[in-house]
C-alpha cells in the first residue's frame, strides 16, 4: 500500500472535541483496510486567509498532519468524508515518495568535470544558438520589388 500524508485543518474548538474529530478521522481510515503512521499536531495557528465552512468563516484553526497507508481505490471515499465533516475547514491528501523508491546515480565525475564540457551546460548552449538564430516573421510582405520599405522615413 501507498504512503499519503492527510493534511487537516481543524475549526477551534476544546482539546476534548479535537480528540474526538481526531479518533473520527481515524477510524474512517482504519474502517478501509489502512493504517496510520503517525499523528504530527502542529498546533492553533492563523490562517492564510478567511477560510468558510459550517460554522461561518474561520480565521484560525488547528493544524494537523496524518501519515498513513490505504489502497488507492479507498482515497476518493475518503476525501468525501472529509468534506461532509462540520470539525474539518480543508484537508488535502497527498502521496508520499518513499526514499527507498528513488534511485540516484552518483554524478559526481560529471560535476568536477569544467563546465564547457558537462552535458547540462553543452545542451544550454545548443538551445541558445537556437534562439539567436531565430528570426522573426516580418510584418511587411515584400511584394513591392524594392529591397526596402518606402513609407519608412
Amino acid at each position: 500500500m501507498p504512503s499519503y500524508e492527510l493534511a487537516l485543518l481543524l475549526r477551534v474548538m476544546p482539546r476534548e472535541e479535537i480528540v474526538s474529530s481526531l479518533k473520527r478521522v481515524s477510524s474512517q481510515i482504519f474502517n478501509t483496510g489502512g493504517f496510520i503512521r503517525k499523528i504530527q499536531n502542529i498546533g492553533q495557528q492563523p490562517t492564510p486567509y478567511k477560510m468558510s465552512a459550517e460554522y461561518g468563516p474561520h480565521r484560525e484553526a488547528n493544524y494537523f498532519v496524518v501519515e498513513f497507508e490505504v489502497a488507492p481505490h479507498h482515497l476518493l471515499p475518503l476525501k468525501r468524508i472529509y468534506e461532509r465533516d462540520v470539525d474539518i475547514i480543508r484537508s488535502n491528501i497527498f502521496k508520499v515518495k518513499d526514499p527507498a523508491e528513488e534511485s540516484h546515480s552518483c554524478t559526481l565525475d560529471d560535476e568536477l568535470k569544467p563546465p564547457a564540457y558537462r552535458k547540462e551546460v553543452q545542451d544550454m548552449i545548443a538551445a541558445s544558438l537556437k534562439v539567436k538564430n531565430w528570426k522573426p516573421k516580418s510584418a511587411w510582405l515584400p511584394n513591392t520589388g524594392l529591397h526596402y520599405y518606402p513609407f519608412q522615413r
